[in-house]
């Protein structure tokens, strides 16, 4: 049986009641995903994104809550477990960055972090566009839902895009408000964030 990336929306379509009740997490999505990638389901690939990309304000807004952390004396920066999860995972290091080449041990060099912000921006950037297609969407909005993506993973899944998509602005910006549990916990940085992307939204 040849597995393709419907499998992949129709398993997460399975558990999305219980990550509903547990809460949309980056730390879970990134669980369940690498769990489908060992089951062999292939991902999707984001299109080239010839559309919108992410203003200074999105980029403000970004690294104004993933900050460049972790520098050492010698002005290297390492990788770090995240602090909202009771596993640790995911690893992160520079601006936010995640994915299966940083862990325990990671060094990278400023430059490397910019780099890699520039590579994973570009690619939030595109996947948000496929997400949201031909949906009338300013720049302020557009910067929000990066902002999100970059912190969630979950541009695809979330109810907000679904109301973003049926140009429902207003009850679209009342679903950043959800995504503020991490393990079942409410952090307080995560409530300043989706506020500050929600106020983003609604400019």
């Amino acid at each position: 049986m040849t597995l393709t990336t419907q499998d992949r929306t129709d398993a997460f379509s399975v558990v999305r009641p219980w990550l509903d009740r547990q809460g949309w997490t980056r730390s879970r999505i990134a669980e369940f995903d690498a769990f489908l990638d060992r089951l062999g389901i292939p991902r999707e690939e984001a299109p080239v994104n010839d559309g919108m990309r992410t203003s200074q304000a999105g980029i403000d807004l970004i690294h104004s809550f993933e900050t460049c952390a972790k520098r050492r004396a010698d002005g290297l920066y390492e990788a770090y477990p995240d602090p909202g999860s009771s596993n640790g995972l995911p690893w992160t290091i520079g601006w936010g960055s995640t994915g299966p080449d940083i862990g325990p041990g990671t060094v990278w060099t400023k430059d490397q972090c910019d780099a890699r912000f520039k590579r994973d921006l570009a690619r939030f950037e595109a996947e948000v566009s496929a997400a949201i297609g031909k949906t009338p969407t300013t720049q302020a909005q557009f910067d929000a839902l990066v902002s999100f993506h970059y912190n969630t993973g979950a541009i695809k899944s979330a109810t907000l895009t679904r109301r973003h998509n049926e140009q429902n602005y207003v009850a679209a910006a009342k679903q950043f408000g959800r995504w503020i549990f991490n393990d079942g916990r409410k952090l307080n940085g995560l409530v300043r964030r989706r506020a500050a992307e929600r106020e983003l939204y609604e400019s």
